[in-house]
């Protein structure tokens, strides 16, 4: 990058130089705390019972049936949407994948727009999130004559609760479903509260849907919240509920295998001794990298992800909390060159981390030259080299002590937040689905990139300006916003998170006109979004882990579901 002081000569490269009078640099320290996890997943113990594969092939027979007969009659197309809805919540919808693409596909090519069966608000959020993009027109039959939202709405909890989870799939401009929004949030809470005692399950059912719509839930955290509510439910479909526990405790058993090779190779790098000022979170990076896709067949790209994850927080907290600026702009430098040759140039505790990266990288460049794909890994590579080359921008304005306005820092912190370096990681490790067309998208800073860029920022800044603010550290929006508009932080925290809710509906807008890229791609992008929403939510949990957030955790990965 043309702000990167050229280095001329090698005497200034490593630091071999340095005379024994010259002082240590002071380095500003953020004392991480310890991970909480020690070595509990490094062994894994997974006894799958004999038979259970052929319980669940018969299972999945008797949903493929259930799938069918709905789709067959028309007047239980109503019927197929909520069986359709039942199957995603309880996470097992990867089992059903062409299924439910073919039933939508039908439903669709019926109705258009044109939807006139029950459960409109359901057939409108399923349909946003296949990615046709139907009109809110229909959400008019919810109004009377003068325009507001008929009463007998008030009393028909499954209908608000649709309604209410329709809005989220809103794109700009779509007043109905502004005004359908806090219709529904009033009414959901006034029942949360008068049902806590006589339905108490379906209260904390309102509650969750209040604090987070499932549009934006993960689905593997959906699943483990899901499934115990679904069996309480007298309606519930007792070979859905089987399925999805058996196939919770398989995948979990997956998950595990993948987090137990992680957890050896991140032991065999040992932080402690090798970057011990940094975050050992792997656990933290694994759970972010399932994150983005937890189905069986992605376990390739989970396992290159979290490692990356791994990486760049070991750089990340470099940048900021250690290295020094002279040692900075070598770094950059070598990851510029991109060669392992570099080793000589860079200061010795810096060594390991260069060495790592080029390694983690080597390998998956030799998997992806064997499938004859070494351009989209190229177009991977210079993700990293832009990620480390803004970190250093950063590192520039720390150092001259420089406030950005908003516009500086959004074109910097919406690279250095990681969001497109972490979408095309993703991406490198489901090369098997992923087109040029598809790379060539990324590099292009479509506008779905850019805006859940600016999200993670927003959300970053809201969750965690407190803290960074105590050590030297570039500034949060917060600050920008407080000091280009003169306003208070209370203020300026009010219009981030407006922003916040304006990007939502940008991000909806994409997903549902980018239609050159396969939809488990954009599906991707937007199941990272939704984690900056789980990791931020509690504070930044990646840093330091709340109570609510080990859980999470442990749900996942440690305790099974009981059958």
């Amino acid at each position: 990058g043309s702000h990167m002081a050229s280095m001329t000569g090698g005497q200034q490269m490593g630091r071999g130089s340095m005379s024994l009078t010259e002082e240590k640099p002071i380095r500003p320290i953020a004392n991480f705390s310890p991970s909480i996890w020690g070595d509990q997943f490094l062994i894994v113990d997974n006894q799958v019972e004999q038979g259970v594969e052929q319980i669940v092939k018969d299972l999945k027979k008797e949903v493929r049936q259930l799938l069918k007969e709905a789709l067959d009659i028309p007047m239980k197309h109503a019927n197929l949407l909520k069986l359709v809805d039942e199957i995603q919540r309880l996470g097992i919808s990867y089992l059903f994948e062409q299924e439910i693409d073919h039933a939508l596909q039908h439903i669709y090519e019926t109705y258009g727009d044109n939807w006139s069966g029950a459960r409109s608000s359901l057939w409108f959020r399923l349909m946003r999130k296949q990615g046709y993009f139907v009109t809110c027109d229909v959400f008019n039959n919810h109004k009377d004559e003068s325009g507001v939202f008929k009463q007998s709405l008030k009393n028909h909890v499954e209908g608000l609760l649709e309604l209410y989870e329709a809005t989220s799939m809103r794109v700009p401009g779509e007043i109905i479903l502004e005004d359908a929004l806090v219709f529904t949030q009033s009414h959901l809470s006034i029942i949360a509260k008068d049902t806590l005692s006589i339905n108490p399950a379906l209260s904390t059912e309102i509650q969750r849907a209040l604090k987070k719509p499932l549009w934006k839930r993960l689905p593997r955290i959906e699943a483990v919240q899901y499934i115990p509510f679904y069996e309480q439910q007298d309606s519930h479909n007792k070979t859905l509920i089987k399925l999805a526990k058996l196939e919770f405790n398989l995948l979990q058993s997956l998950h595990r295998e993948e987090l137990s090779q992680l957890s050896k190779w991140w032991k065999a790098f040992d932080v402690k001794n090798n970057a011990p000022y940094s975050r050992d979170r792997i656990v933290e990076c694994y759970f972010w990298a399932l994150a983005s896709r937890f189905e069986p067949q992605y376990s390739r790209a989970r396992i290159f992800l979290a490692k990356v994850i791994a990486l760049v927080t070991l750089i990340d907290d470099i940048y900021d909390a250690y290295g020094t600026y002279e040692e900075l702009k070598i770094f950059t430098e070598a990851i510029e060159r991109w060669s392992i040759t570099c080793l000589d140039m860079i200061p010795e505790y810096m060594k390991p981390i260069y060495k790592l990266f080029m390694d983690t990288y080597t390998e998956m460049e030799e998997i992806l030259a064997k499938e004859g794909k070494t351009n989209i890994f190229n177009c991977g590579k210079e993700f990293v080299k832009d990620f480390v080359r803004n970190l250093m921008v950063e590192a520039q304005w720390a150092n001259e002590g420089h406030i950005p306005t908003t516009e500086e820092l959004d074109s910097v912190a919406v690279i250095t937040g990681g969001a497109n370096l972490l979408t095309t990681t993703c991406y490198l490790g489901m090369s098997d689905i992923v087109t040029k067309e598809a790379f060539e998208w990324a590099v292009s800073e479509p506008p779905l990139l850019r805006y859940k860029g600016i999200l993670g920022r927003r959300l970053n800044d809201l969750a965690g300006h407190k803290e960074e603010q105590e050590r030297k550290h570039v500034s949060s929006s917060v600050e920008s916003y407080m000091k280009e508009y003169n306003v208070s932080e209370e203020y300026a925290k009010n219009l981030l998170y407006k922003q916040v809710e304006d990007l939502w509906k940008d991000i909806n807008r994409e997903y549902l006109i980018t239609k050159t890229i396969p939809r488990p791609l954009l599906v991707a992008v937007i199941n990272l979004v939704h984690f900056l929403d789980v990791l931020y939510a509690a504070k930044d949990a990646f840093t330091a882990m709340g109570e609510e957030y080990k859980n999470l955790v442990k749900s996942l990965l440690v305790y099974p579901m009981s059958i």
